[in-house]
């Protein structure tokens, strides 16, 4: 009988410490996956956030190494520019990236470095607590906002994908999800073509991934998804906010 489906050459054996329902452990899956299928796993080097994806590298069976809260696009152009002829991409959280590490991740795409991020948003703070978040939604309730994120008060969520779309140094920008079968094919094509944006030295790719957090959104794993359907998708649109072509890309710069 032919073999259909099985673990990923590229994802360990260990089992995930992520709660039920928890988007983290799929987007893992779908990036070793990729490597496996691109041939890049003895080139690839991850670099995992602090957050709730800080011991990626339990998971994934590739050349991992940790950065500071935030930092993780500064450490990822570091070894790139060392180690051109390597895969590197950073794995973040809406914390890591939109908050402590906005100045790491906005110049890094605006540099164009040629590397990739995994941007996953699940509009709060999962691992301490489910504080608000930059990328929270208006009316939210979070531990730090009870009574629901207002405008006035805590400002509008961040869109981190039409942000970087603006930069001149981005390549490939697409916001993706993880809510149903569907939906995780699309978001595993998105993260091989930011991978591949990358091996063929177009620049800066980022695949943003809204993902489920049925813990601090204090939901069953089913009503997770949905609310991903009915609020989250209505803030933050689904689909490729850009892609350069890599003649016109290598033009500019």
């Amino acid at each position: 009988m032919k073999q259909v489906f099985c673990r990923p050459k590229s994802m360990t054996k260990n089992i995930f410490h992520y709660c039920a329902g928890c988007g983290h452990s799929i987007v893992h899956r779908l990036i070793a996956e990729v490597i496996d299928e691109l041939g890049i796993r003895g080139i690839a080097i991850g670099v995992p956030p602090a957050g709730c994806a800080v011991l990626a590298y339990n998971y994934l069976d590739i050349d991992m190494i940790e950065a500071q809260h935030g930092r993780g696009p500064a450490t990822a152009t570091g070894v790139k520019r060392v180690l051109p002829d390597r895969v590197v991409f950073s794995y973040q959280g809406d914390g890591d990236l939109a908050a402590i590490g906005t100045a790491e991740s906005f110049h890094a795409a605006n540099r164009g470095e040629n590397i990739t991020v995994i941007f996953i948003n699940n509009a709060v703070y999962g691992m301490t607590g489910g504080q608000m978040a930059p990328t929270s939604i208006l009316g939210q309730r979070t531990t730090t906002s009870p009574a629901g994120r207002a405008a006035l008060l805590d400002g509008h969520p961040v869109r981190v994908s039409e942000i970087f779309s603006q930069l001149p140094g981005t390549a490939y920008i697409e916001r993706c999800m993880v809510n149903s079968p569907a939906a995780i094919l699309k978001t595993r094509k998105a993260i091989r073509k930011a991978f591949q944006c990358q091996i063929d030295g177009r620049g800066f790719s980022l695949v943003e991934i809204l993902s489920p957090c049925p813990t601090n959104w204090k939901m069953t794993p089913i009503d997770s998804c949905r609310w991903i359907d009915e609020v989250m998708c209505k803030e933050f649109p689904l689909g490729v906010m850009k892609d350069v072509p890599a003649v016109e890309q290598n033009e500019g710069g």
